[in-house]
């Protein structure tokens, strides 16, 4: 086993490697999305937040140095506000979050859907700054993988407080995924 392919501590990274990061941000590119709202994009993740019942759902593409929500659903809300600390009276969620905030960067180098019914029962995902700095407590996500193989981001949904999501939640955001990765190859055509 060569020194480069194992690495004892690889378990601790809060933030996976992504070599994968050049080719997506060259075909988002392609694409045409990642740096902009989509309306289309916000009333996906409205229609999310509503099938899971969670309180926040976002589309997020993912590059080197940061998340960008195109589409993005808060609570009590139509359009996109800033999030803010976990003690403010009522956290809002902004488009942009850094690269090592967040459970989508493992799910797009996993290219693996993830549940987190409690962060804090996973000591590699409670220390994310996410939780002290917003409060998030629940996790459901899942890689949007296009047709030429790229996964391009995420969807995901969070809470909180803990979930149950449960296989039936696992099922429901791997299908939404599909959902958007269709979608999104019909926007490419139509352009």
């Amino acid at each position: 086993m060569s020194p480069t392919s194992y690495d004892p501590t690889s378990h601790l990274l809060l933030t996976p490697q992504d070599s994968e990061a050049p080719a997506r941000v060259t075909r988002l590119r392609e694409l045409g999305i990642g740096d902009a709202p989509i309306p289309e994009f916000d009333d996906f993740a409205r229609r999310l937040a509503q099938t899971t019942g969670a309180p926040y759902a976002m589309v997020n593409f993912i590059d080197e140095h940061r998340q960008y929500f195109a589409g993005l659903y808060a609570p009590g809300s139509d359009r996109a506000v800033e999030l803010g600390p976990a003690q403010a009276s009522s956290p809002q969620v902004g488009r942009v979050m850094a690269r090592d905030h967040g459970y989508c960067p493992h799910v797009v180098v996993r290219r693996k859907a993830l549940v987190l019914e409690d962060v804090c029962d996973y000591p590699r995902f409670a220390g994310n700054p996410v939780v002290d700095e917003i409060g998030i407590r629940s996790y459901l996500g899942a890689p949007l993988i296009d047709r030429t193989g790229t996964a391009l981001g995420t969807v995901c949904v969070v809470a909180q407080e803990p979930r149950p999501w449960g296989r039936q939640g696992l099922e429901t955001i791997k299908s939404m995924a599909a959902e958007l990765v269709d979608e999104i190859h019909r926007r490419e055509q139509g352009a």
